[in-house]
């Protein structure tokens, strides 16, 4: 620990007084050393590598700061800012013509350098990634060109290791036993080290790395779990977590605390609150939920409507740096795995005190929103306070009684149905508002997961989403946007959740593609989420709506969380955050506290905002890609007994080695590998979504419908293959169209569409 001291600024040389970095951290670390800013303009200044004392002279570091000062250099190598040559110099990666960034590893062996700088991805051969494991972060040197163009690298150091753990199947290799990564991105098997625990070949277990890979060797690990067969129930779960490093175990401390936690609220936890249990405030969710976010309450006034959305207030009961705080930051939020949850808090929050359970006082904070009669927002308030669930319902419900007019359900509901009828209400006048303002509203299929009693899938069925899903939506965006425009107008940064317009690069090639169909998107190059609605609309009822849906969404970014507020494209909105989910979302906590230190005439600072949206959106990412493993794992055990059955189905997507093809009645996906699409070179027109046969001009694109037979279940890779029999692919158009042919279409859409629609069916 660095011992505070009296510091005399006048023993500091000038250069160190001179330089506002080495203040900045003075005032926050109470540290004398130089800053990182700093001592990168050192470097560039001398304009050559230099030794560790001539850099430490340099800098006027004194013996009892020289321990720290290494820290720091140490610390600044790890992140790729500097980096020692082979005679312990220090010197900028810059300067030598070095590149630092993040390996990305690929299961065919060669991988790339992400780079810190946003540059232009790195090709790494096979023999290259020897050296690393998928995530590595590493310097490399640009040796050249590949055969197709692209700069190659090799590896000059590798500054961090990704993994300490890696779960996968034992395998004996002529009496070598190694471990083969269940992550197929990890193209190294483990040497398996003895001391380790005894398993069985085919067995997956944990190994801890002892060595890494390296230039000379190759990695090395430790069994420290055997988790079992692949068949096992919950296997794939077991896997999928250890995979992506997700943490399912709370800490101890945070468990400790969680036991300290009161069963119900106390007295003298309503403390300055308001009480509105007597609101019939309900849940809507569905039958399967087990823990209630949000309740809802509507009713009419002379202007419009007053809506009262109700959180639970976990904020009250998990403080800014406490343990409990500390795992939830970890996760991010919860993980919904089929059968499973890894949540986000324990069970005696998630489930218990924060979980808004019928009949039940909670604590809770409030958007009490008034809402014009044309949906307009006029005004908002925020305040905690104390209230009771008077039902828990479900969307199944509400929708019969609501919208099938179901008398049992009606019946049911008693007291209630009206306080519904007027939420439905207020439902249709906020969609008005939303189709004036231009959301997108894509159309999408999900599906759901029945198990039988070994727990594997039974049957997958699509879910419907009715209008009850879409009522409580409605109120949710309300509540979000209230919550964001609270905290931009009183100044309080937040996490914003953002979503940005497509890039230039993607905006191209939609245009190019839509304009074969003769269709145009406005906006010229800043299109708003308007001109995406008005196209959805235009083209919803044409045969190949699919088809422009499918393209229209793949041009748009991904959501991501950040302090920056740029706004939400895809909803519309100048300003949107996310408040309404604090049991299973850490940036709602994080809103939830800095909205109630707003109401309070303070300010909440939980450190970087900026690094805190970055991890809370590579949790959220990270939560999609072991959810995906784990379900398409379920798909691929639940097609084995299907091998040799034929389905139709509809291409899903278009890549330069085959088609992905998601099947009719079952929901899942698989491949027909390009070799199988008949006798002919097959090209790849990433702008088009097409494979086009060279000789046939047989065209295969995104939507096409087509058959296909199972041919290969695989479960070690959860890959599918089928074998194409029939399709509606259709003989290539003419080559060459002339831009004024195109820019004709533009400027004719309906009628450019009548003919491409045509020619297509032709």
């Amino acid at each position: 620990m660095i011992q505070k001291r009296a510091k005399n600024p006048m023993k500091m040389s000038k250069i160190r007084r001179a330089d506002p970095f080495f203040e900045r951290e003075k005032q926050n670390y109470d540290s004398p050393l130089p800053s990182r800013e700093y001592i990168v303009q050192i470097l560039e200044r001398e304009g050559a590598p230099m030794a560790l004392d001539a850099l430490a002279q340099t800098l006027d570091i004194r013996d009892e700061e020289r321990e720290f000062f290494i820290r720091r250099l140490h610390a600044m190598l790890r992140e790729g800012q500097v980096m020692r040559n082979r005679r312990d110099a220090w010197l900028l990666p810059d300067k030598a013509d070095l590149i630092c960034g993040r390996v990305q590893g690929h299961p065919d062996g060669f991988g790339f350098l992400i780079r810190d700088d946003k540059g232009e991805d790195i090709f790494l051969e096979p023999k290259a990634m020897r050296e690393v494991f998928h995530g590595d972060r590493a310097i490399v040197r640009i040796r050249g060109l590949d055969r197709r163009g692209r700069a190659e690298g090799k590896i000059v150091e590798v500054l961090e290791r990704a993994h300490t753990r890696i779960v996968g199947r034992v395998l004996d290799e002529h009496g070598v036993r190694v471990v083969a990564p269940e992550d197929k991105r990890l193209a190294q098997d483990i040497l398996v080290a003895p001391g380790g625990k005894r398993a069985a070949p085919g067995q997956v277990v944990t190994v801890e790395l002892v060595v890494q890979p390296s230039r000379t060797a190759r990695p090395v690990g430790r069994i420290v779990e055997v988790l079992g067969h692949y068949a096992d129930p919950g296997m794939e779960i077991e896997i999928a977590l250890r995979k992506h490093e997700l943490p399912f175990e709370f800490s101890p401390e945070a468990r400790a605390m969680a036991r300290k936690l009161p069963e119900t609220v106390r007295k003298k936890d309503k403390a300055e609150r308001e009480d509105i249990s007597g609101l019939p405030l309900v849940t809507i969710d569905s039958e399967t939920a087990r823990d209630f976010d949000d309740a809802v309450f509507c009713e009419r006034n002379a202007n419009g409507w007053r809506l009262v959305v109700a959180i639970a207030d976990v904020s009250h009961y998990v403080a800014s740096g406490d343990a409990l705080d500390a795992d939830a930051r970890e996760r991010g939020n919860s993980v919904y795995f089929p059968r499973r949850v890894i949540p986000m808090l324990p069970e005696k929050l998630s489930n218990g005190l924060c979980s808004l359970n019928p009949q039940v006082e909670r604590l809770c904070m409030v958007a009490d929103i008034s809402v014009s009669s044309n949906g307009e927002i006029r005004a908002y308030r925020f305040y905690p306070a104390t209230m009771l669930s008077h039902a828990r319902l479900t969307y199944t419900l509400v929708a019969a009684a609501l919208y099938e007019k179901n008398t049992d359900a009606i019946a049911s509901l008693g007291s209630q149905f009206p306080h519904l009828q007027e939420l439905d209400r207020l439902f249709r006048a906020l969609l008005k508002a939303r189709a004036r303002r231009g959301a997108i509203d894509f159309e999408t299929t999900e599906t759901r997961m029945e198990f039988d009693d070994a727990g594997k899938i039974a049957r997958i069925v699509p879910e419907t989403r009715n209008d009850a899903h879409r009522l409580i939506e409605e109120c949710m965006l309300a509540a979000n946007v209230c919550a964001s425009d609270f905290l931009r107008d009183n100044d309080h940064p937040a996490l914003y959740r953002i979503h940005e317009g497509p890039s230039p690069e993607k905006l191209e090639k939609l245009r190019g593609f839509l304009a074969e169909f003769g269709l145009g998107l406005g906006g010229g190059d800043s299109p708003t989420a308007k001109d995406y609605a008005a196209l959805l609309e235009k083209t919803r009822s044409r045969p190949d709506a699919q088809l422009l849906q499918m393209v229209m969404l793949r041009s748009l970014r991904q959501a991501v969380y950040s302090p920056d507020n740029v706004g939400h494209f895809g909803l519309a909105y100048e300003s949107y955050t996310h408040f309404t989910s604090p049991i299973r979302r850490y940036p709602d906590l994080l809103v939830h506290r800095a909205i109630k230190a707003a109401l309070a005439g303070k300010r909440y600072f939980p450190g970087n905002w900026e690094e805190i949206g970055l991890a809370c959106s590579q949790t959220e990412r990270r939560a999609d890609e072991a959810t995906r493993d784990v379900v398409d794992w379920l798909k691929c055990y639940y097609m084995r007994d299907r091998v040799g059955e034929t389905f139709s189905g509809s291409v899903s997507s278009v890549v330069p080695f085959g088609l992905f093809v998601v099947l009719d009645d079952v929901f899942i996906e698989g491949l027909v590998h390009i070799s199988d699409l008949g006798s002919d070179y097959f090209h790849f027109d990433d702008a088009r979504h097409e494979l086009l046969g060279e000789r046939t001009r047989k065209r295969y694109r995104l939507s096409d419908r087509v058959r296909v037979q199972v041919i290969r279940a695989d479960l070690e890779t959860s890959k599918i293959d089928f074998r194409l029999l029939e399709s509606e692919a259709r003989p290539a158009e003419r080559k060459g169209k002339t831009e004024r042919e195109r820019n004709r279409s533009e400027k004719k859409p309906e009628k450019g569409a009548k003919k491409s629609r045509g020619k297509r069916r032709g």
